[in-house]
């Protein structure tokens, strides 16, 4: 379950029985589709390990809601009707007449 996450800094911690003491959590490593948070009170299941960080022993390396699959980094999120776009820039050479 998460205990305190902060959006603003990208991190929180969450509780778990599997681990001993409170484990870290980065943005990085929260598994779901678009905008990467938690909210406080969350169940989640979560992959870690025994690394000291920022003050933590255990750091987490997948976290993902709880009764849901995790959604890995590039994978497309499954449709809901909303709308996306793209845009691709393709530079040509530098001919060496910019300033």
């Amino acid at each position: 379950m998460v205990r305190e996450w902060h959006d603003d800094e990208g991190w929180g911690v969450v509780d778990s029985p599997e681990v001993p003491r409170a484990c870290w959590v980065s943005f990085a490593h929260v598994r779901v589709a678009g905008y990467r948070s938690l909210r406080p009170g969350q169940p989640v299941a979560l992959e870690w390990e025994p690394a000291e960080q920022d003050g933590f022993a255990y750091r987490a390396l997948r976290v993902w809601p709880w009764n849901s699959e995790p959604v890995e980094p590039g994978e497309a999120p499954p449709p809901d009707g909303a709308h996306t776009s793209t845009l691709t820039l393709i530079l040509g050479p530098d001919d060496g007449k910019s300033g």
